[in-house]
C-alpha cells in the first residue's frame, strides 16, 4: 500500500457534498447545482481564484448544518421558520477546519437578505453571501418534475422581483448576465453536473494529503453522528476501536491512519436514511430495515468516487458483511473480506453494543463479550480479531471512551440544542 495518500480536493468535497443530498429525489444535486450557479456568477464578477474557490466550497457545503432529512426537505420547500439554525451549525462545523473558516462565514450568512446587511456590497463577505443566497433560492425554486426550459423564464422573473430587497441589484445583474443562454440551464440540471464541476471547477488541481483527508473525515463524522444524540459519538468510537485493533494486529502506521478514516466515514451512507428510522425507539419493520440496509451501499458508492480511497471504501462499507455471506448489502464471503473490513466489522459491533440506543441501554462487558463470541463461534466474524478485542478489552474500551468523551463534549456544547 502506498505511504503518501493524496486526493484531489475537488473530488473529495464534491463526493461528500453529493452524500448530503442523497436522501431524497427532492435534494439530489441541490448543493452541486447551487455551487454551479455561484461559480458562474463568480466568474462573471471576476472574483480572484482564491475568492472563487472559497465561495464555491461554501456553496457545495452550504446545508452542512441541516442534520436531518426532514429539515433539508423543509428548507428545500421554503417551510423552515428559523433558517438561522442550520447556518449557525454549518459555521460551527467548518470553523474547526483552518482552511475552511472563510467558507464558514459565507455559510453563516447565506440566508441573510440584502436589506438586513449594514455593510456595502463591496465587502467581500457581503457579496459572496449574496451570491450564495441567490443561487440557493434559484435552485429551490426549480420544479424538478418540470422540464427546465419550460420554467426558467418564471425563475428569472422571480429573481428579478427580489432585486433591491432580498438580493442586491448588482448580484441580480450578474445572474442575468450568466443565465441568458439555454446552456446555463441545461448544465444546471444535467445528471453529469458532478463530472462538469470535477473537471472544470475552481479547485480541480489542488491535491490534499492524508492529514487534510483525516480532518475532512472528522468533519463528516460529526455530520453523520450529530443527527441523533444516540449516535453522537458512534463513529468516533468505531474509528478509535478500529485503529486500536489495527495497531494491535500489526498493521502499518499508514494503514492504522487509514483505518481511522474508514471508521469515521463508515456510516456516511446514513445521510440517506430518514431520522424517523434512525431514532425509532422500537424494532424496525421489514420495510424500514430494507431502507436501513441501503446505508452501507451508499457509503461504498460515495467513498469509491474519491480517487485514491478505494480500499477505504471497502473497509468502511463492509462493516455489516459477515464471513459466511449472510451480511448486507453485498453478501461478501470470507475470501472477499480484507483484514481492514474484518476489523471494521468487529469495531462497529463492539461500539454499537456499548452505546445507549433509543430501544436499549448500553450493554455491560459480559453482555458484549457474550454476543460477540456468539458471532465468532458461528464463523460470522474473524476469530483472530475477536480474540484481540477480548485480550485487550479494557485498554480498547478506555481508549474508545476517551475519544468519545471528546466528541460528546463538542456535541453537547455546540449541537445538543437541535434535539
Amino acid at each position: 500500500m502506498q505511504r503518501n495518500i493524496t486526493v484531489t480536493l475537488g473530488n473529495l468535497v464534491l463526493s461528500l457534498s453529493d452524500a448530503m443530498d442523497l436522501a431524497s429525489p427532492l435534494l439530489i444535486q441541490h448543493q452541486q447545482r447551487t455551487a454551479f450557479v455561484v461559480w458562474e456568477m463568480g466568474k462573471a464578477a471576476r472574483l480572484s481564484s482564491e475568492r472563487l474557490e472559497k465561495v464555491f466550497i461554501a456553496a457545495l457545503l452550504h446545508d452542512i448544518g441541516a442534520f436531518s432529512l426532514e429539515e433539508k426537505i423543509s428548507l428545500r420547500n421554503f417551510e423552515v421558520e428559523n433558517v438561522e439554525d442550520h447556518c449557525i451549525r454549518g459555521e460551527l462545523l467548518l470553523n474547526n477546519i483552518p482552511w475552511l473558516k472563510d467558507s464558514a462565514k459565507i455559510i453563516r450568512f447565506h440566508h441573510k437578505e440584502w436589506q438586513s446587511w449594514e455593510e456595502s456590497i463591496e465587502n467581500p463577505l457581503v457579496l459572496e453571501s449574496q451570491l450564495l443566497f441567490l443561487a440557493d433560492c434559484l435552485e429551490r425554486a426549480i420544479k424538478r418534475e418540470h422540464y427546465i426550459l419550460h420554467q426558467h423564464e418564471d425563475i428569472i422573473s422571480k429573481i428579478k422581483s427580489s432585486s433591491g430587497s432580498s438580493i442586491h441589484p448588482q448580484v441580480v445583474d450578474l445572474f442575468i448576465t450568466v443565465s441568458h443562454s439555454e446552456e446555463f440551464w441545461l448544465d444546471l440540471v444535467s445528471p453529469r453536473l458532478y463530472s462538469l464541476l470535477l473537471k472544470e471547477g475552481p479547485f480541480r488541481k489542488i491535491e490534499i494529503d492524508f492529514s487534510d483527508i483525516s480532518i475532512m473525515a472528522e468533519l463528516f463524522r460529526n455530520i453523520i453522528d450529530f443527527r441523533s444524540r444516540f449516535t453522537s459519538t458512534h463513529s468516533s468510537g468505531v474509528a478509535a476501536s478500529a485503529s486500536m485493533l489495527a495497531r494491535i494486529f500489526g498493521l502499518t502506521d499508514t494503514e492504522i491512519g487509514l483505518m481511522e478514516v474508514a471508521g469515521n466515514l463508515h456510516d456516511i451512507g446514513k445521510l440517506a436514511i430518514p431520522n424517523s428510522i434512525l431514532d425509532k425507539p422500537g424494532n424496525l419493520t421489514k420495510e424500514e430495515m430494507s431502507v436501513m440496509k441501503s446505508h452501507t451501499y451508499y457509503t461504498y458508492s460515495v467513498i469509491n468516487t474519491i480517487g485514491g480511497l478505494n480500499h477505504i471504501a471497502e473497509w468502511a462499507a463492509y462493516h455489516h458483511e459477515r464471513l459466511d455471506g449472510s451480511g448486507y448489502p453485498f453478501h461478501c464471503v470470507a475470501a472477499e473480506l480484507s483484514t481492514g473490513a474484518r476489523i471494521l466489522m468487529v469495531a462497529d459491533i463492539f461500539t454499537a453494543l456499548a452505546e445507549d440506543r433509543p430501544y436499549r441501554k448500553g450493554m455491560s462487558k459480559d453482555g458484549i463479550v457474550q454476543i460477540i463470541k456468539q458471532f465468532s463461534d458461528r464463523s460470522l466474524l474473524d476469530t483472530r480479531i475477536v480474540n484481540l478485542l477480548f485480550e485487550n478489552y479494557n485498554e480498547i474500551f478506555s481508549y474508545v471512551a476517551e475519544k468519545q468523551a471528546v466528541a460528546r463534549e463538542f456535541y453537547e456544547k455546540q449541537f445538543a440544542f437541535i434535539h
